[in-house]
């Protein structure tokens, strides 16, 4: 299996719109794959314009905003696109390959840029946490209800134990949003 890092991946549309959303790369060798389903803005922004910037954040509210209808975050111009003005850092990706796929086309991506803006402040369980109950809220028509439900039940003691203020606000969120679905 592959290194997939996950990240807050801002996109453009023709126009110029920002689009803001969360998305696992999938590392190739130098290269990054962003991999979006079908259909999404990411996808079309990705045909649009081919280019992204995958932001390296430690915010968990981010991940679980962007599932929960919470997509306002602060943006800067960066390159061909924008950032988040609050990430640790981000990456400009250039899309230079293309690979068609009936669920989930692969963007082949080189970095273009790479850029830091603080410091890494260590590891979170309960970041891990929420990232993990988040791409299972992005999975809630894919997955067993009785899967999601056991997860997010183990996620949950974790984000009790260790969680900051804005990770167990981002949890929240997304525990109303399974149980909006029909889940837990």
């Amino acid at each position: 299996m592959p290194l997939i890092r996950e990240t807050i991946v801002v996109t453009a549309d023709a126009a110029g719109r920002a689009h803001i959303a969360p998305l696992g790369l999938i590392a190739e060798g130098e290269r990054w794959i962003l991999a979006p389903f079908r259909p999404s803005a990411t996808l079309e922004n990705l045909r649009a314009r081919p280019f992204a910037v995958a932001n390296l954040t430690d915010d968990a509210r981010v991940f679980a905003g962007c599932l929960t209808g919470r997509r306002d975050w602060p943006l800067v111009a960066v390159g061909a696109g924008f950032r988040l003005a609050e990430t640790l850092a981000h990456w400009e990706l250039e899309v230079v390959e293309i690979r068609e796929d009936a669920q989930r086309p692969r963007f082949v991506c080189r970095v273009a840029r790479a850029e830091t803006h603080a410091p890494f402040g260590g590891f979170s369980r309960a970041l891990a946490a929420v990232i993990e109950a988040a791409v299972l809220t992005s999975r809630l028509d894919l997955l067993p209800r009785a899967e999601i439900a056991a997860e997010f039940a183990r996620l949950k003691v974790i984000v009790a134990k260790t969680a900051s203020a804005g990770e167990a606000e981002a949890f929240a969120w997304l525990e109303a949003k399974v149980a909006a679905h029909g889940g837990p």
